[in-house]
């Protein structure tokens, strides 16, 4: 009985091996009339490695181009994604110009947006063949911005010759031409170069009418996109909420100390420098906390309470007034909102702010003290409810303790929507700014 049941084994563990033998002459046979079929290049080497064969012919191919023509040698720039609530833009520059070399990621234009400037990039190298757009046009994301070919050569060399060849075949019959014109000129120019004397003297005997600046000292250009989204946030601040602002006088002369004690030890811990804007940013958290009213804002026939603080910070760049937010500014310390500061002025100088890093905030602060203002009425961030202005810090004789002393001074101005914050609470606000600032203990104690 045992013999029989290993004979059985047997019997079928050699039908197996001799099966697998089979299966393994059939592939092996299959993949040499394959080999045979197939050219051995570089790009069948690849396909037999994804497991499928398509010709050279085959429409995967073609669709697997991004940007690329027929012929795979050139491809085209468009326009990125701008962000969620920005739709349109507009070709504000080119950096480069036909027959120019890019690189990868290069950039070769510039869109100008209601918030940003944005960036064209090549998606890979070449050479510029043309621009589909022109400067000014309107634009979306996925516009189709410029062509670029890989294989072609910059146009430098080639331009040269032709545009040296040219002046001097045509220098010669201009020569010709010019006095030819000046032996007819004489007989037709009399006449006319007559009347516009007395046409000209009845300006100058009126008296009554303005003399005005000749056209030739004027320059029209058009307005930034930028500039005009500024315009239109400002003017519709003005139209919609209630402005009133409140002002009050800040003594600096403890926050400045603290500054000059702590300085160095703030460097070398943190890696940055103690600023005094941090200080008014923690500020007017304790003030916002204290008047939540100020952080809210009107939707509608509703209030809404933000139980967060995301502060604004304003920033004048070249081409405008920017202002990038700190995200939860509630829960930072000095040295968190001094990086944050810096990294956005940072970002704002080189033009290389998000949409993200500007929307939202719950309340701005604005200093207009760096560029030596005394005093200003700034206005409304919309759709915040209120805005804190700073100015330059002076030496003024103030009373102190019965003794007139000079103190540095800074003037605080806080303009609020009238139609939620009443004055008490935009007084006690500003109030609790100036108790902070000028003892900055009382953040320490949260008195």
């Amino acid at each position: 009985m045992a013999s029989r049941i290993a004979s059985g084994l047997l019997r079928r563990r050699a039908g197996s091996t001799l099966g697998l033998l089979r299966s393994y002459t059939h592939v092996r046979n299959y993949s040499s009339q394959l080999s045979a079929l197939i050219p051995a290049t570089s790009q069948c080497s690849k396909l037999t490695r994804r497991s499928y064969y398509t010709p050279n012919a085959s429409p995967y191919q073609v669709w697997s181009r991004s940007f690329a023509s027929d012929n795979g040698d050139s491809f085209e720039a468009v326009v990125p994604f701008m962000g969620e609530s920005v739709t349109d833009g507009t070709i504000a520059t080119f950096l480069k110009k036909p027959g120019d070399r890019v690189e990868a990621d290069e950039p070769i234009a510039q869109i100008e947006t209601d918030k940003v400037t944005i960036d064209v990039a090549s998606p890979e190298a070449g050479v510029i063949e043309k621009f589909i757009v022109s400067e000014g046009d309107t634009v979306t994301p996925g516009t189709k911005v410029a062509v670029i070919s890989k294989s072609a050569q910059p146009a430098e060399t080639h331009v040269a010759p032709s545009e040296e060849a040219t002046p001097k075949e045509s220098s010669p019959p201009k020569v010709e031409e010019k006095p030819k014109a000046e032996v007819k000129a004489p007989k037709v120019e009399p006449p006319k170069t007559q009347p516009p004397k007395p046409s000209t003297a009845p300006p100058k005997t009126s008296p009554s009418e303005p003399q005005l600046p000749p056209k030739e000292r004027e320059r029209r250009v058009p307005m930034p996109r930028l500039r005009k989204r500024i315009a239109n946030r400002l003017k519709d601040s003005q139209n919609t909420f209630a402005m009133l602002t409140t002002f009050n006088e800040v003594d600096m002369t403890n926050l400045m100390k603290l500054r000059s004690d702590y300085k160095d030890e703030f460097v070398t811990k943190h890696g940055v420098k103690l600023g005094l804007m941090s200080c008014f940013v923690k500020a007017a958290v304790s003030a916002l906390q204290n008047q939540p009213i100020v952080n809210a804002v009107i939707d509608g026939d509703d209030i809404i309470y933000r139980d967060y603080v995301d502060v604004s910070v304003a920033v004048g760049t070249s081409k405008g007034l920017v202002v990038p937010v700190i995200r939860d500014a509630d829960t930072m310390n000095f040295a968190d909102i001094e990086k944050g500061i810096n990294n956005l002025a940072k970002k704002a100088t080189e033009g290389a702010l998000s949409i993200d890093d500007m929307a939202g905030g719950t309340f701005t602060i604005s200093n207009g003290g760096v560029y030596g203002s005394l005093i200003s009425t700034p206005i409304i961030n919309p759709p915040q409810s209120a805005i804190l202005g700073m100015h330059s810090i002076v030496q003024r004789p103030v009373v102190v303790n019965g003794d007139i002393l000079a103190r540095p001074m800074m003037y605080l101005a806080l303009t609020y929507d009238h139609r939620l914050i009443d004055g008490r609470e935009a007084v006690f606000f500003l109030r609790r700014i100036k108790d902070v600032v000028e003892d900055p203990r009382r953040l320490l104690l949260d008195i």
